[in-house]
C-alpha cells in the first residue's frame, strides 16, 4: 500500500455535494448548505492492491452503496470548508483502518502461579461449600 498515492487519489477522485444540515442552529441551518456528502468511488482508488481493496469492501460495507462507492458525511463544523477538510480526514482514516490487517494472536499457556492461583480458589470454594452441609450433632 502506498499511503501518498492513496491521499493523492481521494482527493483526486472524491466528488463532493453539499446539503443543509440537520439539527438545531436557527435560520443559519436553514439556509446555508454547510453539510459535506462525499462519494468516493473504490474503483478508481489508487495504492491499493486487488487484496486490500477486496478488504476494505468487507469492513466497510455498511458505508459502500450499491454504485461501489464509500459514502461520508460530515456536518459536524459550521463551516463548509472545514466540514470538507473533515470528510477528506474521515476518509483516509476509514481505509486505512480497514486496510490494516488486525495482528495476529501468539498462543501462550497458562503460568505455573496462574493454574495454582485457579486451584487454591477452587479448593477454597468446595471448603465453603464443603461446610455448609456439615450439620452439628447435640
Amino acid at each position: 500500500m502506498d499511503i501518498f498515492s492513496l491521499t493523492a487519489s481521494i482527493h483526486q477522485c472524491a466528488e463532493l455535494r453539499h446539503a443543509r444540515s440537520g439539527g438545531p442552529g436557527g435560520q443559519h441551518v436553514n439556509k446555508t448548505s454547510t453539510k459535506i456528502v462525499l462519494s468516493l468511488p473504490i474503483g478508481k482508488l489508487e495504492g491499493l492492491n486487488e487484496a486490500e481493496s477486496a478488504r476494505l469492501r468487507v469492513q466497510l460495507a455498511n458505508r459502500i452503496n450499491s454504485e461501489d462507492e464509500l459514502v461520508i458525511h460530515s456536518s459536524e463544523e459550521k463551516s463548509q470548508k472545514r466540514n470538507i477538510e473533515e470528510a477528506f480526514s474521515k476518509a483516509e482514516k476509514l481505509i486505512l483502518a480497514a486496510v490494516r490487517l488486525p495482528k495476529r494472536r501468539k498462543p501462550t499457556n497458562p503460568s505455573k502461579a496462574a493454574k495454582e492461583k485457579r486451584l487454591s480458589s477452587k479448593h477454597q470454594h468446595s471448603l465453603k461449600k464443603a461446610q455448609r452441609n456439615f450439620s452439628p450433632e447435640d
